[in-house]
């Protein structure tokens, strides 16, 4: 039963990471795994045949390059985007749409959530990437199709995002591009991290709905303390993404609440019990892009420390940079490095230039930072599907 309520509420917090810009703050996150045991170290060169163990602990084999990649969950595919593996990706869930092309991937989602097992095996696949959200048996059965299907582990930390971004750049051929994005997110978390070093940590809370809040040992509370703040559920010994009771949130009494939306940060502070806090009663709150908010990969941690550090400490001094910013960058360090002068392209210590990728996707600055306004409120469908996990956990 408790896992029954385990998939009810995973499926919940994964609907909810594409929910309309107007619906209500429910967040997605992804259930819990095992870590990989793979090297975090960064590779420059990609070798085939590769193999590592995944979360259900089988050794899964890649004999060479993809060329046909599905991902089932959108932080897999925002992944496959950053590290410059898109035009390997054929099939992405419905809640990878934001990204720039995932219109013309095939669709594999299922009606509601999930996955539609007949659609992945549509694509083709020569590998399937599915984040730990995915249940074990949809693995299995993907499996028992002659699928190779990797199945990825939780992320809990920053380092856990870049260990998850490196393997998948191993995965797929795409290591180089894989330490890119990890020097772009380590560059741009390096800089929150100074710019608030000495400053004090608001309290921070992230209500989920239906009394689900964002706990310590969680991808998101990392992110709140990169961002200079101190996470209040975590600081009272909760993990994970628990239900408290109106009385805890008061007590916790937080300064800042993380929302999704505008509108949602407006019904929460008005709302018991976040209205009889200092959130509340300050009307304070942070807005993060769900995208962003909810998916472990490189894009969503830059995007959502950005605008975490600016929400937190409005004055920090903290220099954030786009990825085409980082890109030019670093074309131009290697540049230097290789002595390259005017137009020659001969190195003098025989260093070739590093290659890099220039996308529209992911090349812009962070989503503006709210912090004001008043809310709370949880959709019909959303509500219900709580009520059906509460009432499966009673039993």
């Amino acid at each position: 039963m408790r896992q029954t309520v385990s998939a009810i509420l995973t499926a919940l917090v994964v609907l909810s990471l594409v929910a309309p810009a107007a619906a209500a703050p429910v967040t997605g996150v992804e259930s819990a795994g095992v870590h990989q045991n793979v090297s975090p170290a960064v590779q420059a060169d990609c070798a085939f045949p590769f193999t590592a163990t995944d979360a259900t602990g089988t050794e899964v084999t890649v004999e060479q390059r993809p060329e046909r990649v599905t991902t089932l969950n959108p932080s897999a595919a925002q992944t496959m985007w950053e590290i410059g593996g898109e035009e390997q990706v054929v099939g992405v869930s419905q809640f990878a749409s934001y990204l720039d092309g995932a219109e013309d991937r095939t669709n594999v989602s299922a009606a509601g959530f999930g996955v539609n097992n007949e659609k992945v095996v549509g694509t083709n696949p020569d590998l399937v990437l599915a984040p730990n959200a995915t249940p074990v048996e949809t693995v299995e059965s993907l499996r028992n199709s002659g699928l190779t299907v990797f199945h990825m582990s939780e992320a809990t930390t920053v380092e856990d995002v870049r260990e998850k971004t490196t393997l998948v750049g191993q995965l797929t051929g795409n290591c180089e591009g894989a330490a890119e994005a990890n020097a772009w997110m380590t560059q741009n978390v390096d800089a929150a991290e100074n710019a608030t070093a000495d400053a004090e940590r608001p309290s921070v809370l992230y209500p989920l709905g239906g009394g689900y809040v964002a706990g310590g040992d969680t991808f998101i509370s990392a992110m709140i303390n990169a961002s200079g703040g101190s996470n209040v559920a975590a600081e009272r010994g909760l993990s994970g993404y628990p239900q408290v009771s109106d009385e805890v949130v008061v007590e916790a009494n937080p300064e800042i609440l993380l929302v999704q939306t505008e509108a949602a940060g407006q019904r929460y502070v008005t709302t018991e019990p976040y209205a009889s806090t200092a959130a509340g009663e300050d009307e304070r709150y942070v807005v993060v892009e769900q995208n962003y908010l909810n998916q472990p990969a490189p894009r969503s941690v830059v995007y959502a420390v950005q605008n975490m550090t600016e929400g937190f400490h409005p004055d920090a001094d903290a220099t954030f940079v786009s990825r085409a910013e980082f890109e030019a960058n670093a074309t131009s360090n290697a540049s230097a490095d290789t002595g390259l002068e005017n137009d020659s392209s001969e190195s003098t210590d025989g260093t070739e230039t590093a290659e890099t990728t220039d996308s529209d996707d992911g090349a812009t600055d962070a989503d503006a930072t709210e912090t004001t306004g008043p809310g709370f409120g949880v959709t019909a469908a959303v509500a219900a599907l709580l009520l059906v996990a509460l009432s499966a956990r009673r039993l």
